[in-house]
């Protein structure tokens, strides 16, 4: 199978890692490779948004290939009930719910069901906003960057696509790795979508696309933030010091 050719120009990927696994050594080596692919869009007036935690290795070093601030973009899937590792749709900083509709006719959730997951989903994002102590960035005209670990069913990155598209003049989607059927999903939605490794097989975990990849706890986010930070503390600096 290959990319439908009505918007086979947005997608860039690497033809040698279609439908491989194990090709990148961590996140942080994958988050250099994207770099790579995201030189000839970013600008010193791109704004990089990374969705934690999977995405804020990969976005530092995006963040400090172009020496551009490393921002968050906290969104939440909506958890089955059930089953809390699998999703039904996804919550946006400012609260609005996006919904996988099919998924949740076939899982026959209600209504309540839905808006008290939704609810608890909200605060969530309330609280992490809270603990990292991050605000979100003025993308009013600007060209972002939303960066992850990967898709899966893109549903949180649909998201994050609809909240700042709002807003952006230019969004770009930056991901390691994602299925077909995502990619063929949220391709349409943005300018450009960088997606090094597509893979074609029905059961697909983004984990798969790793050598060592594991769930990133608030204080390693955080760490990350603080050298972000400095990075484009320390390029202050050296500016100031070469100032005639």
């Amino acid at each position: 199978m290959i990319l439908m050719s009505s918007f086979s120009s947005k997608v860039i990927e690497d033809p040698s890692l279609r439908n491989k696994t194990r090709i990148f050594k961590d996140r942080e080596h994958a988050g250099q490779l994207l770099a790579d692919k995201l030189e000839s869009f970013t600008t010193k007036d791109t704004v990089l948004l990374a969705i934690p935690a999977g995405g804020v290795p990969v976005g530092f070093v995006i963040a400090k290939a172009f020496q551009i601030p490393l921002n968050l973009i906290i969104l939440r899937k909506i958890k089955i009930p059930w089953n809390p590792e699998a999703g039904f749709g996804s919550v946006a900083p400012d609260g609005t719910v996006f919904l996988n509709e099919p998924l949740v006719k076939r899982l026959g959730l209600t209504k309540d069901e839905i808006e008290r997951s939704a609810a608890e989903t909200l605060n969530e994002i309330k609280r992490r906003q809270q603990q990292f102590g991050v605000e979100f960035p003025n993308v009013k005209d600007k060209t972002v960057v939303l960066v992850d670990d990967g898709l899966a069913s893109g549903f949180t990155m649909i998201a994050a696509i609809n909240f700042v598209k709002k807003y952006s003049s230019m969004v770009i989607v930056a991901v390691p790795t994602a299925p077909l059927g995502t990619v063929q999903r949220v391709a349409p939605l943005v300018d450009k979508l960088v997606c090094l490794n597509v893979r074609e097989s029905w059961v697909f975990a983004v984990a798969d696309a790793y050598q060592k990849w594991y769930d990133l706890n608030d204080d390693e986010v955080k760490g990350y933030l603080t050298k972000a930070a400095k990075n484009i503390s320390s390029k202050i600096e050296k500016k100031r010091e070469f100032t005639p």
